[in-house]
């Protein structure tokens, strides 16, 4: 086991796909690099589906690649790739509804964010806002944060220990960034999810029914101000499903992947 293990995950400038490497060289205790789809022995975090479709559906010789936590971005009805990789855990039960795999165990590694990166020891009052990577270049964002110093803008697109820094660090925090509103999870931030304009829906809800959070609408980018002078920061009503996703995430990781294994 002395080779690092391959992970694929999206090569856009965006923290909550780089985080992926962090955090499984934390769970597998292995040193960690960044593989094109088909020399991937690994695909985690992020809506990973089509890429592992479009690469993994032609007959693979011997194993395929081990998903964990990974899941679906938009609707999609191929099946035909399943028998060529071995699914560990999905993100998500409406991932394994369109996949038709029988699973009631879910999560997304996101959670595991505080542990691969420790606790943050001081919070501060101002609200965090996390646009979706695709959002960075609204003006939006910079004139709410300009008009009103309650709020701070957090660039997705930095180093992911240095986000989710400043994510676990703040008041409250809304969020079009699904891994933004997965990190506050993870650090007990209570959060808010923020329109992601154009990005698909699925994921998010994807997401939220694996820890049986009620996440129905997001709120519009406009009206983010006002909401942010009622938030509160309230205990979770779904801390319960969060740790059973905490807890599935570690049991269901690879075993053939962790440090110490015989390959």
């Amino acid at each position: 086991m002395s080779d690092p293990i391959r992970l694929y995950y999206w090569p856009a400038p965006n923290f909550g796909d780089a985080l992926s490497q962090l955090i499984v060289a934390h769970v597998s205790g292995r040193e960690v690099v960044n593989a094109r789809p088909k020399q991937a022995e690994l695909f985690a975090l992020g809506s990973l589906m089509h890429v592992i479709s479009r690469h993994w559906t032609d007959h693979a010789r011997g194993e395929g690649p081990l998903l964990w936590g990974t899941g679906l971005l938009n609707p999609f009805y191929r099946k035909d790739f399943l028998e060529n990789v071995r699914v560990r855990l999905l993100r998500g039960p409406i991932s394994a509804a369109f996949l038709r795999l029988k699973m009631t165990e879910f999560g997304d590694p996101g959670l595991l964010a505080d542990e691969a990166l420790g606790p943050v020891e001081e919070r501060h009052d101002r609200v965090a806002v996390v646009p979706h990577h695709s959002q960075m270049e609204d003006p939006r964002f910079v004139d709410m944060v300009e008009a009103d110093p309650a709020l701070h803008l957090v660039d997705v697109r930095l180093d992911p220990a240095t986000v989710c820094h400043q994510i676990a660090s703040s008041a409250h925090v809304f969020s079009a960034s699904l891994h933004g509103l997965i990190v506050a999870d993870a650090y007990g931030v209570a959060n808010t999810w923020m329109d992601p304009d154009t990005q698909g829906r699925l994921k998010y809800h994807d997401y939220a029914a694996s820890i049986g959070r009620d996440m129905i609408a997001p709120v519009e980018i406009d009206d983010v101000p006002k909401a942010a002078r009622a938030a509160k920061d309230r205990p979770f009503p779904y801390a319960e499903g969060i740790a059973r996703c905490r807890e599935s995430l570690h049991r269901h990781f690879p075993a053939e992947l962790r440090a110490g294994t015989n390959p």
